[in-house]
Order: C-alpha cells, then sequence, then structure tokens
C-alpha cells in the first residue's frame, strides 16, 4: 500500500527545502574569521548555511564578491570599500555594520610612545585607506601633523610636522606584525594582530580611539541587498549571541556597533 505523507507534512518539508540557502561570505584573518564561524553556528538554525572562506589580505575578498565567487564579504570599513569601488571599479553594496577594531601601535623595541627613538622606523599599511588611517592615529597620538584638507586618506607627503623625524616604511598590511624586528614600531589592523598572535589590550603601546569612522560592514553585489540569505545573515550577527561572544572574547579591543 502506497504511504501518503500528510499534507501539512508535506508543506512543511517544502518550506524547509525553500529556506535553505547556501552562501559563501569572506573575511580576514583573526576576529573577522573568528566572529564569522560563531554566526555561521546561530545562522543554520534559520535555515541560512555559511561557509566561511578566508582570504589574507584586503584586495581578494572584493575581487572574489565582484567575481562572483563568494556572495558577501565581512573584512573592511566603508572608506576601505569606497576606495576600492573607486580603483578598481566594483559595484559593491554595504547591507550591515558589524564591529570596530580600533588600529594599534606595536613595537618589539620600546614599551612606551615617548620611547620611540629620533629618526625610528615607523611601519604602516602601503594601502590608501589604512595608510592615511595609521597617520591619522599618528597625529591623534601627537607624534606628526598632517596638513589641512587631507580627510581620510593622507598619504606620507601630507606630513608637515615630524618631530622625531621617523622614518615611515609602507608595508603590506598582512607583514607588518612580522616585520617588527626590523622596525622601530608599526600600526597594525587589530585583525592582524590577533592572527600573529599579538593581543591587541596588552601587548599595543598605544591605541586608536574608538570614536573613529572605521567601522567594519557585511558588503554584497549590488543588486543581491534584497537576496533572501541577506536578512537571516545580519540578524545573525546582530544576533545577543554574537554580541555576548565578542564581550567575552575581546575583552573591548573589538567593539560592537549595533
Amino acid at each position: 500500500m502506497k504511504r501518503m505523507i500528510p499534507l501539512v507534512s508535506a508543506l512543511a518539508l517544502m518550506a524547509g527545502t525553500a529556506m535553505a540557502e547556501d552562501i559563501k561570505v569572506g573575511v580576514s584573518p583573526g576576529e573577522h574569521a573568528e566572529i564569522m564561524e560563531e554566526v555561521a553556528k546561530v545562522a543554520a538554525p534559520m535555515g541560512l548555511n555559511i561557509d566561511v572562506v578566508e582570504f589574507s589580505d584586503y584586495v581578494v575578498p572584493n575581487q572574489a564578491l565582484a567575481d562572483g565567487d563568494i556572495e558577501a564579504n565581512s573584512f573592511q570599513h566603508e572608506p576601505y570599500l569606497d576606495n576600492q569601488m573607486k580603483d578598481r571599479g566594483f559595484e559593491l553594496a554595504p547591507v550591515a555594520t558589524t564591529i570596530t577594531t580600533p588600529m594599534g601601535v606595536y613595537s618589539d623595541k620600546v614599551t612606551a610612545l615617548d620611547g620611540f627613538p629620533e629618526g625610528g622606523s615607523m611601519g604602516i599599511p602601503n594601502d590608501p585607506t589604512n595608510g592615511g588611517r595609521a597617520l591619522l592615529v599618528l597625529q591623534q597620538l601627537g607624534l606628526i601633523k598632517l596638513a589641512e584638507g587631507t580627510g581620510l586618506v593622507p598619504t606620507v607627503l601630507d606630513v608637515v610636522e615630524n618631530p622625531k623625524d621617523m622614518r615611515f616604511q609602507e608595508l603590506d598590511a598582512a607583514q607588518l606584525p612580522r616585520s617588527l624586528a626590523d622596525l622601530d614600531a608599526a600600526l597594525i589592523n587589530t585583525n592582524y594582530a590577533i592572527a600573529s598572535g599579538l593581543n591587541p589590550k596588552e601587548d599595543s603601546i598605544a591605541m586608536e580611539s574608538a570614536d573613529n569612522p572605521y567601522v567594519n560592514i557585511i558588503v554584497v553585489r549590488k543588486g543581491d541587498e534584497e537576496q533572501p540569505w541577506v536578512k537571516p545573515l545580519i540578524d545573525a550577527y546582530h544576533s545577543p549571541e554574537i554580541k555576548a561572544f565578542i564581550e567575552e572574547k575581546y575583552h573591548g579591543t573589538v567593539l560592537t556597533s549595533w
């Protein structure tokens, strides 16, 4: 005798199948990867299966998103995204804010900023947005002064006062932690610091103010903002479980935006 599936069960099965979504989300090493792994756990009961794809630099995640290799990424702030879209012609769109990770000053040679030597070497990221951010942090800390009107993307050419005559070494952001032995100090993004075993709260000799425009974002391709998986992704990220995870794991070195 043929077994009949009750109508209600059949509808539930169909709904469950329709709701299931598989997406790939690109992240950078450190806290972005760690947080997204937790987001995946929260999203799974919502019918959203997240494959977390880790990239080792800041350029490839946007290229991969533009090429359709991933559905979203979570690693950058809006000034960086704007610069990438301008320079590379990407058609991408932010859909939610995530965390703020203050940039820190690290050194293997000095334990305080006032110990930075005359003519010493200061490592900063070589991409325009994070390099500019590093210079703004140095200005905030009183080590340099920048020309008026440089906005969020100053360059070393905009330094008008440099009392310690520091020499700027512009390196790939991911390489800065490994270059500390060859530098007197460096400005390092929190994700690369954590991925290299540095504790921002304990190992940095100075930190960027939390009051800054560099809140990070979830990004998708333009036109995908209303895809059915976008809201569950945001809801999972903005959940109480993720806020508690961030507060417990990072102890104030990573700040939530919601």
